[in-house]
């Protein structure tokens, strides 16, 4: 069994950010760095990716791409497959019928997509913690910290 910190977009916007020298952005990359060293393994999913590089690319921030890159070379990368998205669509589909949605009704909603990540990782006996800002959605699929 691992255990794997799963990063939001929350938290990858603060390490990717080359000009973030808030106490916050700095803590969140010494947190990340030391990781290893408690034996836990940083992975990138594809959905935080894809929500962080789209903003990144949009505001023409080439060296926030850089870092990113970069992060996504030095850690384990976690691709979108049909099983995780069939996942999000069941779960997607739960939280509605709880009347708890995370998302806007016509949103893709990017939290039931890593939260179906995270939870196909502890289907294979994994230990899984996903790393956010947004504590309350995906708090409801999976362990969720700030």
């Amino acid at each position: 069994m691992s255990n794997f910190i799963l990063l939001d977009s929350g938290p990858l916007g603060m390490v990717t950010n080359p000009k973030a020298s808030s106490t916050e952005c700095q803590e969140c990359k010494l947190w990340l760095d030391n990781l290893p060293s408690r034996n836990y393994e940083n992975i990138l999913p594809e959905i935080t990716d894809y929500e962080v590089r789209r903003e990144l690319l949009r505001a023409g921030k080439s060296k926030g791409i850089q870092r990113l890159n970069q992060l996504k070379a030095a850690v384990t990368y976690l691709p979108l497959s049909t099983e995780v998205m069939l996942l999000a669509a069941q779960l997607w589909a739960e939280v509605r019928r709880a009347d708890k949605p995370t998302a806007d009704s016509k949103a893709l909603d990017g939290d039931v997509i890593l939260a179906a990540q995270a939870k196909l990782e502890e289907i294979k006996g994994n230990r899984v913690i996903i790393a956010t800002t947004n504590v309350g959605h995906l708090s409801l699929f999976v362990d969720a910290r700030e």
